[in-house]
């Protein structure tokens, strides 16, 4: 058979295979192959039929039927959050350097260019790339991940986590009031006091936990919810100022657990109720508990924000912060928050955007080790005759367990927890006889990192107790990261005996 007779034949094969497709699962089918040909045969209509292909055609018909049955599933089925997460970037992957999606790098590349040039007519098209502070295709590709793995409707890339955190704040007119948590990371009201203080933005802190002295079952009242309603109708009305309430959950470093779902729901009747012009977005700093543990946006959120350098990266290589906007506010909060990431450029860069989708394809694997050496350490220090507190949400003694176990998914608690000694020389001590884990700041990276919280933050706002450490707990064996802090808590009750 000629070549053009071979292709038309291939074609003719394909169609029939595609317009049949529909009876495919009442179909008997037997595939028959020598070395060279194959058959399909239909019993369908009782009526012997079969078409002949080549073992490459019998791969395409596949294919095709495949593609074919998925075009008409609905667009919100999808897979698991682990096959997503192993698949990072790799939807993008098609449109660089291939024209087909099977024939795609199975690494999506990194864009490095500034600029690109333009068409001859000097009319650029609507998904076309100008600038990369403006847009930036594997910036983009970061984005489009996250969004999809939050829920969300849009996501925007920054530097910093911090200046992420500042674009939301900045998305928002004036005057506003930044409402915050008791725990909180010290680098959000370091931020507001020094800087956008400056511009007419205030900020207070409220309870947005039930009392540490409550039952910890999830049931207790909502005493807390009642006080945070009336702080926020207080801002919005008499004081006529648009509100951002920032909730941290676990929160930095007491790991506090905020229910998102009922204080979301405070926040609906408020808007229902309110007769004022002021606007009110909630916003959650879920960078303890990746999407694999919570999305706060299905939760009933208008925002999160992540610091992708922690757990997103997971390697202490990255620099780097997301805002990921819910889809009922991506059109409003959204675009005001990608006006400001492209107005004023502190864009991630092209290297940080590759390297936190490198590290999300193992995020569920890396985080699942690092939930289950938290729980077990939070464990032997609670058991622990030295160690005056435990904070991880995980224990059943925690004052929020109820609500973590509700909201927190996959058994899973975090990677971070904190302890407390009795003063803050022996907390010294503890952390200076450590040899296996690191004594630095940051957290979500592979190794197990503990920070003496208290003389790292601001003069005059610090906020942790005095003997409290932070750890960020990393994949090594847990049993070499007890016998750590086993000998280093034995040295440290010698250097500073009771």
């Amino acid at each position: 058979m000629a070549a053009s007779g071979m292709w038309q034949h291939a074609i003719m094969c394909r169609r029939r295979l595609i317009a049949t497709s529909t009876s495919i699962t009442n179909t008997t089918r037997a595939i028959r192959s020598n070395s060279r040909r194959c058959a399909f045969s239909s019993s369908n209509d009782g009526k012997p039929n079969s078409i002949f292909l080549s073992p490459s055609e019998a791969g395409q018909a596949a294919y095709d039927i495949r593609q074919l049955e998925s075009s008409e599933k609905e667009e919100d089925t999808l897979c698991n959050m682990e096959t997503l997460l192993s698949h990072a970037g790799l939807s993008h992957a098609a449109g660089n350097g291939s024209s087909n999606n099977w024939n795609a790098p199975l690494c999506p590349p990194i864009e490095l260019a500034t600029t690109w040039e333009r068409p001859p007519n000097g009319e650029y098209g609507a998904d076309s790339y100008i600038y990369s502070r403006a847009k930036n295709p594997t910036r983009a590709n970061l984005e489009e991940t996250l969004a999809q793995l939050e829920g969300g409707g849009m996501a925007a890339a920054f530097s910093s986590g911090m200046a992420a955190s500042a674009a939301l704040i900045l998305a928002h007119e004036a005057p506003l009031t930044v409402l915050l948590p008791h725990d909180v990371y010290h680098g959000v009201p370091t931020a507001l006091h020094t800087v956008l203080e400056k511009h007419n933005v205030q900020h207070k802190s409220v309870r947005m936990t039930k009392p540490s002295t409550g039952s910890n079952d999830g049931n207790d009242g909502d005493e807390y919810l009642d006080i945070l309603q009336e702080s926020i109708i207080q801002v919005l009305e008499q004081e006529q100022r648009n509100v951002v309430l920032w909730i941290e959950t676990p929160s930095n470093p007491l790991c506090d657990v905020a229910d998102i779902s009922a204080i979301c729901r405070r926040i609906e009747q408020i808007r229902n109720s309110s007769l004022t012009k002021q606007t009110i977005t909630t916003v959650v700093d879920s960078t303890w508990a990746p999407p694999l543990i919570t999305q706060p946006l299905l939760l009933g959120a208008d925002a999160v924000v992540h610091s992708g350098t922690k757990y997103l990266g997971g390697h202490s290589d990255v620099l780097l912060g997301l805002v990921v906007c819910s889809k009922s506010s991506m059109e409003t909060l959204g675009t005001q928050v990608r006006q400001v990431q492209i107005a004023l450029g502190a864009v991630a860069s092209p290297l940080d955007s590759w390297l936190t989708l490198r590290g999300m394809r193992t995020l569920h694997v890396r985080l699942e080790r690092q939930c289950r050496n938290a729980l077990s350490l939070a464990e032997f220090l609670y058991n622990h005759p030295l160690v005056s507190a435990v904070h991880y949400p995980g224990l059943p003694s925690h004052s929020h367990h109820g609500v973590a176990s509700r909201q927190m998914k996959n058994d899973m608690y975090g990677g971070m927890l904190s302890f407390e000694m009795e003063n803050e020389s022996m907390a010294m001590a503890v952390a200076g006889a450590l040899q296996i884990i690191r004594r630095a700041t940051s957290l979500g990276g592979t190794e197990t990192l503990i920070e003496h919280r208290a003389s790292i933050e601001p003069v005059g706002r610090v906020t942790s107790p005095p003997g409290l450490l932070r750890m960020s707990v990393g994949l090594e064996h847990v049993h070499d990261l007890k016998d750590d802090l086993d000998q280093a808590l034995r040295i440290a009750h010698q250097v500073v005996p009771a």
